[in-house]
Parts: structure tokens; C-alpha cells; sequence
């Protein structure tokens, strides 16, 4: 049984929320998204807050209720705030340079590795070791930073590869001769 639906979804000032049939749309200051309702869950929109009710006799309506008021807290936290992933490259000669919609990464390959970053998700290179991933959708922004840790992620020996800004790497001792 979920308890997260039970909460309800504050909306801050600045932020209009439309609701049409099984469709959400929200609008802030940094951008718009929509959501697609899962039909056994009521949605209520009053005054400055959005509630969620499952619907009775319909298995599954409580969680799904949870999950819909996760994704919808997340959409009202994107277009108010926006999301952010930081990465750290770790090793000598590992670097980044953010080029527009492109991320150009050293990595200790023969070649250098350009990723394309997807629309609504933007990255910059305060120093050349380290990466700020920004965007109003959760999913996309945290997405994005796996898919960069994921062409060097971390060995445990000397901690080289991208990591994340708050990740630890559990760190192994040496082969004894």
C-alpha cells in the first residue's frame, strides 16, 4: 500500500498546472512538460496542491497512485528548479569540454569519445575534470550522467574513471607478492 499518494503535491507560485482529460501539462519558469495520467488514478487539482486517489476495486490503484504523485512531484520540481548531476573525471589526462550539444571526453582511449547530448538536457565543463548536467526532467538528466559514467566508470584499484560528485569508491588493496 502506498503512502507516498497520501501527501499531496505542493504547486509554488509561478508554476500553472492544466489538467485535460488523462493529460497533465505543467508550466514554470524553466520549461513545460506533460504526462499522460495512468487511468485508476483520480487526480484533483485545488487552489495550490494536487491530490491522488486511487480508485476502489481496481488492483494496483494505490501504488500507481504513488508513482503518479512521484513523477508529478518531479515535474513540478523540474520546471520550478530544474535537476543537476554532477560527474568527476579521476585519472591523469581524463578530460572534458562541453562544445553546444556536444560533450567531447579524453578517457585514456586512442580515440576521443563525443557524446551527443539529447534535447532538454544541457552540460558544461566548469574545469576540465569536471561535469554539470542540467535539465527539467529527472529521468533525462540522471539518464544522461549514467550514460557518461558509463564509457569509464570507476575501477576500485586507483580510483580512476567518472564517478559521480558524491559517489565513494570502495578502494581494494594490491595483489601481495
Amino acid at each position: 500500500m502506498s503512502r507516498v499518494a497520501k501527501n499531496p503535491v505542493v504547486i509554488p507560485s509561478g508554476v500553472t498546472v492544466d489538467l485535460k482529460g488523462n493529460t497533465i501539462a505543467i508550466k514554470g519558469s524553466k520549461g513545460e512538460m506533460k504526462q499522460d495520467l495512468h487511468p485508476s488514478v483520480d487526480v484533483n487539482v485545488e487552489d495550490s496542491q494536487i491530490t491522488f486517489v486511487g480508485r476502489d476495486g481496481i488492483e494496483g490503484s494505490k501504488a500507481m497512485s504513488g508513482t503518479m504523485r512521484s513523477l508529478v512531484n518531479n515535474m513540478v520540481t523540474g520546471v520550478s528548479q530544474g535537476f543537476e548531476k554532477k560527474l568527476e573525471l579521476v585519472g591523469v589526462g581524463y578530460r572534458a569540454k562541453a562544445q553546444g550539444n556536444k560533450l567531447d571526453l579524453t578517457l585514456g582511449f586512442s580515440h576521443p569519445v563525443v557524446y551527443e547530448l539529447p534535447e532538454g538536457v544541457t552540460a558544461e565543463t566548469p574545469s576540465n575534470t569536471e561535469i554539470v548536467v542540467r535539465g527539467i526532467d529527472k529521468q533525462a538528466v540522471g539518464q544522461v550522467a549514467a550514460n557518461i559514467r558509463a564509457y569509464r566508470p570507476p575501477e576500485p584499484y586507483k580510483g580512476k574513471g567518472v564517478k559521480y560528485a558524491d559517489e565513494t569508491i570502495r578502494r581494494k588493496e594490491a595483489k601481495k607478492k
